[in-house]
C-alpha cells in the first residue's frame, strides 16, 4: 500500500543515488582508475574530475538543506 511520502522516499534515494555517483566517478578520474594514457589531455581528466566531485557536494548540500524539494 503506498502512502503520500512515496514519491518523496523516491527522490530521496535517487538524489543520495547520485551524489554518489558524481563524487565516486570524479574520486576515479582523479585517481586515474580508467588508465587514460598521460599526454595532452590530462588537464581534461583533471577538470572533469574536480567537477564531478564539486557537483556531487553541491548536490549533497541541496538535497540536505531541503532546496531540492522546492522544485
Amino acid at each position: 500500500m503506498a502512502t503520500d511520502n512515496t514519491p518523496k522516499i523516491a527522490r530521496m534515494i535517487f538524489g543520495i543515488f547520485m551524489i554518489i555517483i558524481y563524487v565516486g566517478m570524479g574520486i576515479l578520474l582523479l585517481v586515474n582508475f580508467f588508465g587514460w594514457e598521460n599526454g595532452s589531455w590530462e588537464w581534461l581528466r583533471w577538470t572533469g574530475g574536480v567537477l564531478l566531485i564539486l557537483y556531487g557536494i553541491w548536490r549533497a548540500y541541496r538535497q540536505f538543506a531541503g532546496i531540492d524539494s522546492s522544485l
